[in-house]
């Protein structure tokens, strides 16, 4: 079994790794937006399980929202970006990284503009994780095609 996984490894791409890592740094952005979420809630009196303040319970209904909001967003688009990365770095690693780089940084920008308390405030920055995207999910339809024109 061991075998079998250093073989599998061995056949990535050596930078790969860097793909590997972007990983990583998303999996702590994503902690450290959590860890905001968690701030809010005690600066707010935000309660678990409450998911979003209402304003008619809580004047910091807007700011709290706003953080949770930032988070939740990230979530929910995480699956696309970890399944765009791992996919598309398999044929474009270098590429693949860098716009996955580029991806948690605007995501970074998106969060910390949206806990501001105005949502428009998330697109400043945060635009940047849009066209980052789009890129992963070429470079995922890249190995596609690749894939389909192979020779046996």
């Amino acid at each position: 079994m061991a075998a079998e996984g250093a073989a599998a490894v061995a056949m990535l791409p050596k930078e790969y790794g860097y793909v590997m890592l972007v990983i990583v740094l998303y999996a702590f952005l994503n902690f450290w937006m959590a860890f905001q979420v968690g701030q809010a809630r005690r600066r707010y009196n935000v309660f678990y399980p409450t998911m979003y303040a209402t304003e008619s319970e809580n004047k910091d209904a807007k700011l709290f929202n706003c953080v949770q909001r930032g988070h939740q967003n990230s979530l929910e688009m995480m699956p696309l970006f970890l399944v765009t990365l791992a996919l598309g770095g398999l044929k474009h690693p270098i590429v693949a990284a860098t716009l996955g780089a580029l991806y948690a940084v605007g995501r970074f920008f998106y969060f910390k503009g949206y806990s501001t308390g105005n949502p428009n405030n998330r697109m400043k920055l945060g635009v940047l994780s849009f066209p980052a995207i789009m890129g992963l999910i070429l470079c995922t339809a890249s190995l596609g095609v690749h894939l389909l024109r192979r020779q046996f």
